[in-house]
């Protein structure tokens, strides 16, 4: 407090300051609150403070992306981190470190500064779009991996949790899913030339669930990747082919691909080293393939025709199995057996026919035709439950079991009497099948390249249309309820951690 003794040390502005205060003290403390107020904080909500203030103000706000509107805002909340990583209705929106396929920046994106999708209706909806200076925050926080405000990154708590794969044929990326949640959770490029699409193809866990392999119809590598973080381990160099399917080894010390040409061949890799160790051609357009159980003997369907090969795993002889009934193998497509399954656990194999739209029921020891079983349109891959002894079959052309309405069907065939017990619509060309036991789900990827399939609610970032993921209840053995995921151009391969 000023005392009026004071006033001859004070120039005149002072002087009024120091009246003022004495007479009208209450509104010179207000004065000082208003400078001096505190910006808000918003790593409450688990978002980093710089995005938290654009989020929380321009996106999770009354009638938009909250927990009270969020049905009517496909489904998403976005009042916290936790909140936004559990997605929408069509599963995750930001993908840690791919902002190039998170459709959280799709939809607010108004510039061409980072060449991404711009989708419609742009948000924040029937509002000013975000800054260039907002969207550059957004895209380089999803760059860095989405961290909260304590800097954790999503799903990199548990490296060892259970997951599932899905190549996306046409735009050379690997989409990995938590199994718990069933949302992407990371996106993998894969590939030897950047900008050139080389169709990954095929993709398998190893046995000890350290690594995932991934072959392609238009590269000449085999390549390896981590499955605890994704990163590139090493490539096989395996020259020219249409490299498809390819078993491994219950050790996984090997691997065993085909390329799928009328003057076909089968490579045997050495997975540690990632060497070529060994090479059989002349075959006739080899796909299918597995191991028995002593891994002593490699199979591989034969496309067009009516027989399969069998030969050991040096390669020293090949030998044909006719599986129509004749004893002569023929190249004229009648069976055109598609995909073989051997599982330890099951007395025969079984291979899908895509001509005769068959599935034939092989003994393993004596390796003759033991049944048929008639399934829907052009049969393709095949899981089993091992729980439920049922085994599932994706009919991708199929339009006579649900109508030409609705292109495929999955079949689901009793391993013990070897019959039909169900046949389920999961979407658009089912292709992969992964069996979840601990969920109790199988994924069915649905590729959805042939018109008449459903649009995609998102853009491609790729040539294309998105294809979309779906689940089988594997108790009830209808769809799982509210999930329809869209994964990116083509999603044909598949596999699962054990």
């Amino acid at each position: 407090m000023h005392k009026l003794s004071d006033f001859k040390f004070l120039n005149a502005y002072n002087r009024l300051k120091v009246i003022f205060s004495m007479l009208f003290p209450s509104i010179i403390l207000l004065s000082n609150c208003t400078k001096d107020k505190v910006a808000l904080d918003y790593t409450g909500t688990g978002y980093p403070q710089d995005v938290g203030k654009i989020v929380m103000t321009k996106c999770a706000t009354s009638g938009c992306h909250n927990e009270q509107s969020k049905e009517a805002a496909g489904g998403l909340s976005l009042v916290s981190w936790d909140k936004l990583f559990e997605g929408s209705n069509g599963g995750s929106v930001v993908i840690p470190y791919r902002p190039d396929f998170s459709t959280f920046i799709f939809y607010t994106n108004s510039y061409n500064q980072f060449g991404t999708i711009q989708l419609v209706p742009k948000m924040p909806y029937n509002e000013d779009p975000l800054s260039k200076e907002e969207i550059d925050c957004l895209y380089h926080w999803i760059k860095n991996g989405a961290p909260n405000a304590q800097g954790q990154i999503k799903f990199a708590d548990n490296p060892d949790r259970k997951k599932f794969y899905v190549s996306n044929q046409g735009c050379d990326e690997v989409t990995v899913f938590d199994a718990a949640t069933m949302l992407a959770m990371r996106l993998q490029n894969v590939g030897k030339i950047p900008g050139y699409v080389e169709a990954p193809h095929f993709i398998k866990i190893s046995p000890d669930n350290r690594y995932w392999y991934v072959s392609f119809l238009g590269a000449q590598v085999f390549q390896k990747y981590s499955t605890s973080d994704n990163a590139f381990i090493g490539e096989a160099n395996i020259g020219f082919g249409s490299w498809n399917t390819f078993a491994l080894s219950s050790d996984g010390k090997y691997a065993y691909l085909a390329d799928w040409s009328s003057n076909g061949k089968v490579k045997q890799v050495k997975t540690d080293s990632m060497i070529v160790k060994n090479t059989i051609g002349g075959l006739q357009w080899p796909h299918g393939t597995a191991l028995n159980a002593t891994d002593d003997t490699v199979y591989v369907t034969s496309q067009f025709g009516n027989y399969i090969f069998k030969m050991p795993t040096d390669f020293s002889n090949v030998y044909q199995i006719v599986l129509d009934g004749t004893t002569i193998p023929n190249n004229t497509p009648s069976l055109d057996p598609h995909e073989i399954f051997m599982n330890p656990g099951l007395p025969a194999y079984y291979i899908s026919c895509q001509k005769s739209n068959e599935i034939k029921v092989v003994n393993k020891i004596t390796n003759q035709v033991t049944a048929t079983i008639p399934v829907g349109d052009y049969p393709q891959e095949m899981a089993l439950s091992p729980s439920k002894k049922y085994l599932f079959v994706s009919c991708m052309e199929d339009v006579t079991t649900f109508g030409s309405s609705k292109r495929g069907s999955v079949y689901v065939i009793d391993c013990v009497t070897n019959t039909v017990i169900k046949s389920v619509y999961t979407g658009h060309q089912p292709h992969g099948l992964m069996v979840d036991e601990a969920n109790k789900r199988v994924y069915v990827t649905n590729r959805n390249v042939i018109s008449g399939g459903p649009a995609p609610h998102h853009a491609a970032a790729c040539n294309g249309k998105n294809g979309y993921v779906t689940a089988i209840d594997l108790n009830t053995l209808d769809l799982v309820p509210k999930f329809k995921t869209e994964v990116s151009v083509d999603p044909y391969g598949y596999s699962i951690t054990h």
